[in-house]
């Protein structure tokens, strides 16, 4: 894609003269300068993509949706290889996990497309009464009207799938912010919307450098349907500024926990708990985080936690044999040193790594038993730590893996069906895991974070939901028995 492709994707756009430098987070080699959007390009988008919706001769009928989605899995299917090196590059997840993300991202319009074939309305009940009498009902799925996408970097191509191919399915114009960190894999994507047939005016995209720009986007009156996909502070915050009548849908992060129960095996353990919380340097919404051992096999469970860990490969996320890759930002590398000091001056015991690896990458870390009001303890590390608690009674385990206001998915091991189901009852969670890491995810399933974590319910049929009306007929008629 040439340097042009990089501007701002909205149709009769300026130039704004605005740009960012999209780094490699791992060597911040310089990738690209992204054009940012300035308050007329906001504009600009936001009545475009409102005058699509008001005119509903324009609307894009189902088969026409169908068929642009299906060119799309085409061409991104012929593109996979450089799209996941390219996601990795700008990203820093590990290339093997990239490829995955892409080959996830092009099943996400299968089942977008999927969705639409079974999507439909329902019947109401009618006739049961003497108000009711002499009438049938029915309703019908229609666009909530504009969506407004704004993303994450950790995912810097599937989220944008659950966002924007969710809402192109359902039949809405699209705007769409990605993180500034990673706007590369978004710009890719809507670039191949709109070759795979689809109006331009129907998915716009940019970069947007000022906070305050962001915050007049997703807070128009215009905007019928919000999508946030970040940090609790700022998904909370903008919601609270929401114009009345704007639905939303907030994903946020969790300290995700995981009980490993007396009778577990702990080799079936290990391998999907060091995955779970290494993956992507920890840089994931569900990312095992706490992990509470049966006394009675903390100490083997420890130390073979450790020694697995501390041989993940760390470096360049671009090479095949990466496991974990860079953080997103240097200062995140400085945070999570400081967390981390921090545990061990409060009591903690290190078990492996401890220490930046370079500017850009910290060691696999794995920390026993630090205090519950430690940062590690109480806020989402979202870095390569893992924290390892001991305790001798499954409530205990339980009521101080609930005592934070994050919820959203959980897991346990065990062989035992009740153990199983005593933790599925009592855990605050969204969703379990038996013996399987916190961040099984695929993407038909709903994804929910709760109390803090966030609202609504993700998962491409979920988002296609939320992004739709169902609009109701009644029909009187004499006729009718």
């Amino acid at each position: 894609m040439s340097q042009t492709e990089f501007s701002c994707l909205v149709p009769d756009g300026h130039q704004t003269g605005i740009t960012i430098t999209v780094s490699a987070p791992y060597d911040s080699a310089i990738i690209s300068e992204v054009e940012s959007a300035d308050e007329k390009m906001i504009e600009l988008a936001l009545k475009t993509a409102h005058e699509c919706y008001k005119n509903k001769a324009r609307w894009i009928p189902m088969p026409e949706r169908i068929n642009i989605l299906q060119q799309l899995i085409g061409s991104m299917t012929e593109q996979q290889d450089f799209l996941a090196l390219e996601a990795a590059r700008e990203g820093g997840k590990p290339l093997a996990d990239s490829q995955v993300e892409v080959a996830r991202a092009i099943d996400g319009i299968k089942l977008c497309i999927e969705t639409l074939r079974t999507d439909q309305g329902k019947v109401i009940p009618m006739n049961y009464s003497a108000a009711s009498s002499h009438r049938v009902a029915f309703t019908r799925k229609e666009p909530i009207g504009v969506v407004v996408a704004i993303s994450a970097f950790n995912h810097p191509l599937n989220l944008i799938i659950h966002q924007v191919a969710a809402a192109i399915a359902a039949g809405c114009p699209v705007i769409v912010k990605p993180a500034s960190t990673t706007p590369l894999s978004c710009l890719r994507f809507v670039h191949l919307l709109h070759e795979a047939g689809l109006p331009k005016e129907w998915c716009q995209a940019f970069a947007i450098q000022d906070n305050a720009l962001a915050e007049k986007l997703c807070t128009d009156p215009r905007v019928a349907f919000f999508s946030f996909i970040g940090s609790a502070k700022v998904g909370w915050f903008l919601r609270s500024k929401l114009a009345p009548g704007t639905r939303y849908a907030l994903e946020h992060g969790g300290l995700a926990p995981v009980i490993v129960a007396e009778d577990s095996q702990i080799n079936d353990a290990i391998s999907p708990l060091v995955k779970g919380g290494f993956y992507h340097a920890g840089q994931v919404c569900v990312s095992v985080q706490r992990v509470f051992v049966h006394n009675s096999i903390l100490s083997e469970f420890a130390d073979e936690f450790a020694n697995c860990a501390q041989q993940l490969i760390i470096g360049d996320p671009t090479h095949a044999e990466t496991e974990i890759g860079p953080l997103i930002q240097h200062r995140e590398v400085e945070r999570v040193d400081q967390w981390v000091n921090e545990a061990l001056e409060g009591g903690a015991e290190l078990l492996c790594g401890g220490q930046k690896i370079s500017d850009s990458c910290y060691a696999a870390t794995v920390l026993l038993d630090p205090k519950p009001q430690a940062n590690v303890s109480c806020r989402e590390i979202f870095g390569p730590v893992v924290c390892l608690y001991g305790f001798d009674t499954l409530d205990e385990a339980i009521t101080q893996a609930n005592n934070t206001d994050f919820s959203f998915q959980g897991a346990v091991f065990t062989k035992n069906i009740d153990t199983a189901l005593h933790v599925y009852s009592q855990l605050d969670a969204s969703a379990i895991m038996l013996n399987d890491h916190t961040a099984f995810r695929v993407d038909g399933m709903p994804f929910a974070g709760l109390k803090h974590s966030g609202f609504g319910v993700g998962g491409i049929p979920y988002s296609m939901e939320d992004m739709q009306i169902e609009k109701m007929l009644v029909i009187k008629s004499d006729k009718l028995r």
